[in-house]
């Protein structure tokens, strides 16, 4: 019996291990499974994840754009003209937003000009990212994420700053809070650049390399300065000024007033703050006599020693042409420039031909837009074809408006040998520049021409200007234009104008200077350009000749040196 309980105790024993190791068993496979299961379920969620496409753009811009740099713009010698700064942009995640009410309260607190309704309705909803506020300063950074809200972050971002502020601010344009250029050299770099930046494979992000502009920050100064002198000192309601080197186009500088401050785009709406060098278009009075005696001496129809009728005017229907200061005589044509005659300039013009006349004024490009980089351009008016009354006025300089820019790059190719040369505004030595020469006059006429300028400033219109110059040899041409006031022109409200070169006989710069309705500056003085537009372009002369290599020159013979073999 005892062996038979014993036998069986074993039995027992061994069935209820067994039974145990297959539950065990049965538990590790369940166990397996269950991992097994887990992980098939997390890795195909991550599958899942990794084929959706997160939307990590704020309000349809992407980081990379958002946090992208401009290169920096520097003048010819180097100096910094405009540059990026990294300011915080403060933005929102709506959907992990908390107590939209708490975020609201708790953000005015730092940021007390947000309108309540309107940053209610932006941390409201699902969307992933949108903007709160941007180009805030690291302290306001510092004081929100104090606040502590889930879903208000901040990304770093590029600014545009100009250090010089309205100096140059017709020349740079602005950017707009995306700091995407909207106007100005800006704007261009933006517009004409990309396919190169694709081409190099270089993105906005990248540090790209500095654009280096014709400008001299130096003479830009200088110049600014005078202009805004102006607008005091003859209450002018305008004036603007553009400087260019005449071998190589570049534009030295380029100014016009009213400004702007680029660092605050929004003052470029102002009104009459537009660029008056490029975008706008005046009637360029008597300075173009200049164009009608370079076109008719280069015709051969017309020489420097010929003599024109001035002693009485000259009539069309009912209407008289006679000179403003009339000699009422026969004149030279030196005396016909010197004296600024109407008369003598229309029987100059007559001698070369009126449609002889339209086609050079078609050669020096007066009917097109002047090949330039900034956007802000206007077309000129110029006539297709013209009446023999229209010929007329057009010697003169009326009946035709044309920009400033269009002048300086004509009396350019006055006084450098005969060369269109297009302008610029970024560096261009003379042998790039060569490439674009496109010749208008001879070179002797372009001698006659420079005789005729400086000529004027020794005797004419032009000696106020070369009392402040003296030395410098500059020599140029006064325009008052008068302008239209209630479809008439007004001898009261004028436009003056004073386009010149300098040093003349060895010439480097030509130079426009506009002043736009301008008053007496004195009892003694007048309105007419000689006395302001004028005047303006003598005093930048003797401030900017020095810093630019120009020594002065107080020898008559130099003088004697440009009178042509004719004339002696």
């Amino acid at each position: 019996m005892a062996v038979t309980a014993e036998f069986g105790s074993t039995i027992s024993i061994d069935g209820a291990r067994k039974a145990r190791g297959t539950l065990t068993q049965a538990r590790i496979r369940w166990m397996i499974f269950a991992l097994l299961l887990g992980f098939g379920l997390v890795g195909g969620r991550l599958v899942q994840l990794g084929l959706v496409e997160s939307d990590q753009t704020i309000e349809g811009q992407t980081r990379d754009a958002i946090t992208a740099t401009r290169p920096p713009i520097l003048d010819r010698n180097g100096l910094e003209m405009a540059v990026d700064i990294r300011v915080p942009s403060l933005f929102a995640e709506p959907r992990r937003i908390i107590d939209v009410e708490e975020a609201v309260r708790k953000l005015r607190t730092v940021l007390p000009d947000l309108d309540p309704d309107w940053l209610r309705r932006r941390l409201t909803g699902d969307k992933g990212f949108v903007w709160v506020q941007r180009e805030l300063t690291p302290a306001i950074q510092e004081e929100v994420m104090r606040l502590g809200i889930p879903g208000i972050d901040f990304i770093t971002e590029s600014k545009r700053f100009y250090p010089g502020h309205t100096e140059a601010s017709h020349i740079l344009g602005s950017t707009n809070v995306d700091n995407q250029g909207i106007s100005g050299i800006e704007k261009h770099m933006d517009d004409e650049n990309v396919a190169l930046l694709q081409e190099l494979g270089l993105a906005r992000g990248n540090a790209l390399a500095p654009v280096q502009l014709s400008v001299d920050m130096r003479v830009q100064h200088i110049m600014h300065e005078q202009l805004t002198d102006a607008m005091t000192r003859y209450q002018a309601a305008a004036a603007a000024g553009v400087m260019m080197d005449v071998h190589t186009g570049e534009i030295v500088a380029m100014a016009s007033l009213p400004d702007f401050d680029p660092n605050q785009p929004a003052t470029a709406l102002v009104k009459d703050t537009f660029n008056r060098i490029t975008a706008g278009i005046f009637e360029p009075g008597s300075t173009f006599k200049t164009v009608t005696i370079a076109g008719a001496l280069d015709s051969g129809m017309v020489k420097i020693s010929d003599q024109f009728d001035a002693r009485f005017g000259i009539r069309f229907g009912r209407f008289t042409i006679d000179d403003f200061h009339g000699k009422h005589r026969i004149l030279s044509l030196p005396e016909v420039y010197k004296y600024s005659s109407n008369i003598g300039t229309i029987r100059i013009m007559q001698a070369m031909g009126k449609d002889a006349f339209r086609a050079f004024l078609s050669t020096l490009g007066f009917d097109q837009r002047v090949p330039f980089e900034l956007p802000e351009m206007r077309l000129p008016v110029v006539p297709k074809e013209l009446s023999e009354v229209g010929a007329a006025t057009a010697s003169f300089g009326h009946g035709l408006s044309i920009s400033p820019l269009h002048l300086v790059t004509a009396y350019a190719s006055f006084v450098n040998g005969g060369n269109y040369v297009p302008p610029t505004l970024y560096q261009r030595d003379v042998e790039e520049a060569q490439q674009f020469y496109r010749r208008v006059l001879k070179p002797e006429t372009s001698a006659e021409i420079r005789y005729l300028m400086r000529l004027n400033a020794l005797e004419g219109s032009g000696s106020q200007m070369n009392k402040a110059a003296q030395g410098y040899r500059v020599g140029g041409k006064t325009g008052t234009a008068e302008k239209v006031i209630d479809g008439r022109y007004s001898s009261n409200v004028v436009t003056n104008f004073f386009a010149s070169a300098f040093p003349l006989d060895n010439p480097r710069y030509a130079m426009v200077i506009m002043v736009d309705e301008p008053k007496r500056e004195n009892p003694q003085s007048g309105t007419t350009a000689g006395w302001n537009a004028g005047q303006v372009t003598g005093r930048i002369v003797q401030r900017i000749a020095p810093m630019l290599g120009i020594a002065p020159d107080f020898s008559e013979v130099t003088d004697l040196n440009l009178v042509p073999p004719a004339l002696r």
